[in-house]
Formats: C-alpha cells, sequence, structure tokens
C-alpha cells in the first residue's frame, strides 16, 4: 500500500526537475535511500548494497536500480510502473570483477541517457568514492556536477499527510519518554529503561503503530550526559543520577525528535536552574517561529535569553528532520545558528534542541515543530522541564 497518492509523488518529481533545470542538471543520480524514498516511495532494508533513483527530464517518473531480489519490495512500496523498475543481477553483489554502477552505466546508456550535465550527491553518505569512480569512468560523455542536498531541499516544505505522520510520531515520542520515566528509578539497569523506549516506539499507540528509528536513541547517564552522542551501559540507576534520553519517535520513517532529562532525585540549584534556562529559551524561539523569519533569528532569540542569565553555548540549537534513515534523521540542508538565512516557510519542520553541556553533565529540553502562519505547531505534548523522581 503507498504511504501518498500517486499525485504527491509526481509533485515531488516535478519539484525535483524544476530544480534540476534551474542549476541546469539533465540526469540526476540520487543515491540517499531516504531522498529515493521521498521520491518514489521504495523502502526496504537493502541500501547495504548499491541502489540509485534516477531522473531524466525524458520521463515522468524516475527509475529505480536495485538488487534483483529487493526489486520484489518496489511493487509494494514504490508508486513506479513496473518498467522502470530496473532490476541488477545477484553477480554484481559482492564482486571484485563486477559493481553495481556498471550496471547503472550500462543502463543509462541503454536509454541514451549518459550525456549532458549528470548531478550526483557527492557527499551523501551512500555516495562512496568508489561509486563515483567507476561512473565517471564508464559515462566519459556526461559532465559531472555537484547536486548533494538538491533533493534535501526540495523535502524541507511537507505535505499535509508528511505533517500528519510527524504529529503522529510526536505522539509516540511522548509515549516513549513518559516510558522512560516511569521506568527509571534506582536499582533498575539503564538498558531496561531503553528497553521500555524500544517497546513503545515500535508498538505506538492504540490508534497506530510505530516503525523502528534510523538511529539509536542518545541515552547518557551520570558524567556521560556531558557527551552529547554516548549509549546507555547495564549498569543500574543509583539515587542522584541524570538520565539524559534524545529519542525519536517514528511513523512510516517520518521522525519527531524530542529530548528530556530525568533526575533520581531532587537535582541541584545549578542544574535546575539550567534546566529552566533551556525552557525560557525554547519556548522563546518557538514563540518567534513565523514563515519569513531567517533561522539566524530564531538563533538569535536563544542567544538573548541565555544571556541574560549569564550562559553561553557555541553550537546550534536545531536543524530540519523528517524523513530517517541512518544513520540521521537530519534533512542537512540548515541550522538554526548565527550565519544561517534561511527563511523559514509554512510545513518546514524542525527540531529545535538547545541543549547545555558542563564538564560535569549535560540538560536537554527539545521540540520537534512545524512552522505554521499561527507560529510552531509543536508535535509532542509532554512537560517542557527537567523531570525529577524522588
Amino acid at each position: 500500500m503507498l504511504l501518498f497518492e500517486r499525485s504527491e509523488y509526481l509533485s515531488r518529481v516535478a519539484r525535483v526537475k524544476k530544480a534540476m533545470t534551474q542549476r541546469g542538471i539533465d540526469l540526476l543520480l540520487v543515491a540517499s535511500p531516504a531522498n529515493q524514498f521521498w521520491l518514489t516511495g521504495y523502502d526496504g532494508w537493502s541500501f547495504y548494497t548499491p541502489q540509485m533513483v534516477v531522473v531524466s527530464h525524458h520521463q515522468e517518473e524516475p527509475i529505480w536500480i536495485g538488487r534483483g531480489m529487493d526489486a520484489v519490495g518496489a511493487k509494494f512500496t514504490a508508486f513506479l510502473a513496473p518498467k522502470n523498475v530496473v532490476p541488477y543481477p545477484d553477480k554484481y553483489v559482492g564482486s571484485s570483477e563486477l559493481h553495481p554502477m556498471q550496471f547503472v552505466s550500462e543502463e543509462l546508456k541503454r536509454r541514451r541517457w549518459d550525456r549532458g550535465r549528470i548531478g550526483v550527491e557527492t557527499d551523501d553518505y551512500y555516495y562512496t568514492a568508489k561509486w563515483d569512480a567507476i561512473l565517471r569512468t564508464t559515462l566519459p560523455n556526461g559532465e559531472f556536477v555537484d547536486a548533494f542536498l538538491l533533493v534535501n531541499r526540495c523535502r524541507m516544505v511537507k505535505s499535509e499527510r508528511e505533517i500528519e505522520y510527524m504529529r503522529q510520531a510526536g505522539r509516540i515520542a511522548a509515549a516513549a519518554q513518559q516510558a522512560a520515566f516511569d521506568a527509571a528509578r534506582p536499582g533498575v539497569r539503564q538498558c531496561d529503561v531503553m528497553a521500555e523506549v524500544y517497546r513503545v516506539t515500535t508498538a505506538g499507540l492504540p490508534e497506530f503503530g510505530g516503525t523502528f528509528p534510523c538511529k539509536p536513541p542518545n541515552a547518557m547517564v551520570g558524567e556521560y550526559c556531558s557527551a552529547p552522542h554516548l549509549s546507555w551501559t547495564d549498569a543500574p540507576l543509583v539515587d542522584n543520577d541524570l538520565f539524559y534520553i534524545e529519542l525519536g519517535g517514528v511513523r512510516h520513517r517520518y521522525h519527531s525528535p524530542l529530548s528530556r532529562c530525568i533526575y533520581l532525585g531532587k537535582p541541584t540549584e545549578r542544574m535546575a536552574f539550567m534546566a529552566k534556562v533551556i525552557a525560557e529559551g525554547l519556548n522563546a524561539v518557538l514563540e518567534k517561529v513565523r514563515p519569513g523569519v531567517l533561522c539566524e533569528e530564531l538563533a538569535a532569540v536563544w542567544k538573548a535569553v541565555i544571556a541574560r542569565h549569564g550562559v553561553e553555548k557555541e553550537s546550534r540549537i536545531g536543524y530540519p528532520v523528517g524523513i530517517g534513515y541512518p544513520p540521521t534523521w537530519g534533512e542537512l540542508t540548515a541550522s538554526i545558528r548565527a550565519g544561517d538565512r534561511t527563511e523559514l516557510e509554512p510545513n518546514m519542520t524542525f527540531h529545535c534542541i538547545p541543549a547545555i553541556w558542563t564538564e560535569d553533565y549535560g540538560v536537554v529540553i527539545s521540540e520537534t515543530f512545524a512552522v505554521t502562519e499561527r507560529g510552531a505547531d509543536v508535535f509532542a505534548d509532554f512537560p517542557r522541564e527537567l523531570l525529577s523522581k524522588s
């Protein structure tokens, strides 16, 4: 079953083709699984082998090129006509003599799409140096140009259906944070608390289920909270532990991140103060959100709040978010920080995460929201504070 109407997929392809025309690109090779999913609907855990979506001005639909056994999944998930799902034989998989990019090249030559300016996602996680070398060698009549983030930028403004999936993901995220709070107590292992998080993010709510996240939650305890991207252990929680949890609710690959901290006891005055500053700054940012506002203006609001309290933070406080495939749910296109002049538009979606880290610990309160004419539409309903549990 398709997640979106065929008309929505075609409108996405048209948006990409318009961007291609503006940059003088004749053919676009899309390596990013998130971008492939957005353009075609194709969704399978097959991106560990090379696959490619090709967008050409010569036909309405893109084509998907991938491993033969995975082409079967396209008939269940992609909006493409069968002729636009092109499988390559398994002899190209794990071979020291053949490579799937050679098959891609031959397919492009067969269609006479091997000339002109060919855009490739040069800095994407899934577009490797070997892919690039093979394509450039086997397609000598094409002029290769960088098209990294071309599709990502087209993805920034969401449809109403996408917003609904993210809103559902936000409800799952709130339920997962509640499950973590309920499970966390002295004597319970950190991993057992996180098992409850996974249970909820997988099961979702009675009205709709969840989907596995593109990355594990960042979940740290004690002094490990001073490092933002570590993981839990199997150590039991003890009195006066701080549990920092950044997780994402997921619905059909659409992620709504939500971050909170749980303190097992009464927080120190300094820790409680930092949490109040973060909440005040986050609230001010959310109140500033409107179409036409620049990302750097949101950052300036945050900086003004924390400056009044004598607090400093150098790193960015947010980024666009939506579809997530390993290793990230971020769209990689903009940042809420000084100097980023990206203009907010209706139905753009961001994760605002103004965490503050000290030498001894870190405190986080975050929200995922959509830009609307009325302001920020926050997807999760959960206390915006440092959660304490005696």
